[in-house]
């Protein structure tokens, strides 16, 4: 009851006059100190100069702490400067009287206000001994009290670098968590065995399950900045292994206002494995390319679009046309915009293969630059229903090319897939037949065609981190369709990102090619998400191999035979050497595949993709007996 009835009252500011009356009060007793120490604490000076001397004193107190306004601070939260504060007030006190001393001796009248200048430099001292630890003293009894007598939670950090450093400190000040740190954990060998702050530095090696049960450790939090996603992986995939949570400590451009909240440090999702570095757009060529221009995003409800969208609302843009036939995304996705003030934006329910429709809306507001996201890009799904992959992926992209020449559009900015390259599928087929059209568009107008080519995006439809999310929460098991099975992975915003920075530096015909790091084996990934669930592998949930899907690759390619790379001043973008097409032979086998989708026959059409792109081999597929 009288902890609580504390606890309020610590809670609230003490008021500043209370703080400057308990300063005088301490300024009082350690002038009374002060002539104790100087005499050797035995009363053989004369007690009754020092009553008068005293209220001298507290006027000399009052004026130096009036001054500087020492006492202002609040004192639970005492630092540094609060210390300096009242050391300049104790100076201030001393030099106060030390002028009072000096006047008396060489005036006419002596008086008793004289003092001793030994008594002067004790209380100097004593002052800020006496001032500074009262209000470290409140400040701990306080930490103590809010604290409270639960158990703390024992905590060993991951790095004991200035990020680890920084950690420590904030979870030691953070009284309400009652996180307690038990150890460090370092890979630099000139820091393992010693101690920081009281605390021993261990190595990675040393931390085991053994380890972890003796000191009853809570939580692992990783507190290491610039730390490669392969390595990040590997460092996860062992501690996720103890009995003891895993946390991560975010990336400091994502700290609140440049300062790390205790509450940012949460456990470790996998998009934290698989994500690098956020990327910067304070690009003056990137503001000058959308300044005060109409900017048209074609698939702009979907995963990309609508980040496409959301990035490009940040320039200062003339109007920005959404379209998509997706009416409900396409709404949620205008109100997003509205809802952050962003006026300039047109949403239009539409579809890209309606030529008549995107006349239309292309006559009507002559965009400058075309982002075309639209496409049909589900494997398994396109390879049942071929001709609408025609229709979406090729058509499509047909129309909105062939309209970009002919009302003069700046550029066009098309969104490919690494599925694109060696196509084992419908899917990825389409999507390098579109490709080559817009290769073979690229000399016929004013219009700067460039394409862009990125692996998977973690969190987008069909993704399969959303998938083995939910497998994860109803059970399991997760589904796998080969066990070697790997794929490239890019977070939603960088990979948007990278398009715009793309787009902003093509002169025209480039495929741009993204790093896309390292390759990641989805099993691995799979097993990675149930331990960092917090559940076991096999005996809680288990991995079901379901054998690949139709027209699914083992593994993923950016670039196709014959292909390499150029740099770019961005070492995330390179360019793609592609071969060099006859452009009037593959427009017309295009124009020739989209007059024969019309007809329904689906072997005919993916016959005819396949002369288009020689390359495309089935995989897994009933149309595989089209390759002999």
């Amino acid at each position: 009851m009288i902890i609580k009835l504390f606890k309020k009252i610590v809670k609230r500011n003490i008021p500043r006059w209370i703080v400057l009356l308990i300063d005088i009060y301490i300024v009082i007793n350690t002038f009374i100190l002060s002539y104790l120490v100087r005499f050797n604490f035995i009363f053989t000076f004369d007690t009754s100069k020092l009553l008068i001397q005293i209220p001298l004193v507290i006027l000399a107190a009052l004026v130096a702490f009036l001054l500087v306004g020492s006492y202002k601070g609040i004192i639970r939260h005492t630092g540094f400067k609060d210390s300096m504060n009242v050391t300049i007030a104790s100076f201030l006190i001393l030099a106060m009287l030390g002028v009072i001393v000096i006047i008396n001796r060489y005036s006419a009248i002596q008086s008793n206000f004289t003092i001793p200048i030994s008594i002067l430099a004790i209380h100097f001292l004593l002052n800020v001994l006496a001032l500074i630890s009262s209000r470290y003293l409140f400040k701990e009894v306080y930490n103590y009290v809010m604290s409270g007598f639960g158990v703390q939670k024992k905590v060993i950090i991951y790095g004991a670098g200035e990020a680890g450093m920084l950690v420590y400190s904030i979870l030691s000040e953070d009284k309400k968590n009652k996180t307690n740190v038990i150890a460090f954990i370092d890979d630099d060998k000139s820091k393992i065995g010693k101690k920081i702050n009281g605390i021993s530095v261990y190595e990675s090696s040393k931390i085991d399950e053994e380890f972890i049960s003796d000191k009853e450790v809570h939580e692992i939090i990783i507190s290491i900045q610039n730390i490669r996603p392969s390595k990040l992986l590997e460092l996860v995939d062992r501690l996720s292994k103890l009995p003891s949570k895993v946390k991560i400590v975010p990336p400091v451009q994502s700290w609140i206002d440049g300062t790390l909240n205790p509450k940012q440090i949460k456990a470790v999702k996998i998009e934290d494995l698989l994500g690098r570095a956020p990327i910067s757009l304070n690009n003056p060529t990137l503001q000058k390319e959308f300044d005060h221009k109409v900017i048209l995003v074609t698939g702009a409800a979907g995963s990309i679009g609508s980040e496409i969208t959301r990035q490009i609302s940040k320039f200062n843009v003339k109007n920005l046309i959404l379209v998509d036939q997706a009416e409900s995304d396409l709404y949620n996705l205008q109100q997003y915009l509205v809802h952050k003030q962003f006026s300039n934006v047109k949403a239009i329910v539409a579809d890209v293969r309606n030529k008549n429709r995107m006349e239309g809306l292309i006559k009507k507001y002559q965009p400058a630059i075309i982002f075309h996201a639209a496409a049909y890009k589900h494997v398994p799904f396109m390879e049942e229903n071929p001709n609408e992959a025609v229709n979406t992926n090729v058509v499509g992209t047909k129309i909105m090319v062939d309209l970009a020449i002919q009302y003069q559009v700046e550029k066009f900015v098309f969104i490919s897939t690494d599925k694109a390259v060696n196509p084992t599928n419908i899917m990825g087929a389409t999507k390098r037949i579109a490709e080559m059209y817009i290769n073979c568009s690229n000399a016929k107008g004013i219009t700067k065609f460039i394409t862009t080519r990125f692996g998977n995006v973690l969190g987008s439809n069909g993704s399969v981190i959303p998938l083995f999310q939910s497998q994860i929460k109803r059970g399991g098991p997760i589904t796998v369709t080969h066990k070697d099975i790997t794929r490239y992975f890019m977070t939603i915003p960088e990979a948007c990102q990278l398009v715009l920075e793309a787009g902003c530096m093509g002169n025209g015909g480039e495929i741009f090619v993204f790093d896309m790091g390292d390759s990641i084996k989805i099993f691995d990934l799979a097993l990675n998400m149930i331990r960092l669930s917090g559940l076991k592998y096999p005996s809680e949930i288990d991995i079901k191999i379901t054998g690949l899907r139709p027209g699914e690759k083992i593994y993923e390619e950016l670039l196709a035979s014959g292909e390499n790379t150029t740099t770019t001043y961005n070492e995330k973008i390179m360019i793609a050497k592609v071969k060099k097409l006859d452009f009037d032979k593959t427009t017309r086998k295009i124009e020739q595949l989209v007059a024969l989708n019309g007809n329904l026959n689906f072997e005919e059409t993916v016959l005819k993709m396949k002369k288009i792109v020689p390359e495309f081999i089935s995989n897994n597929s009933k149309y595989e007996l089209l390759d002999s």
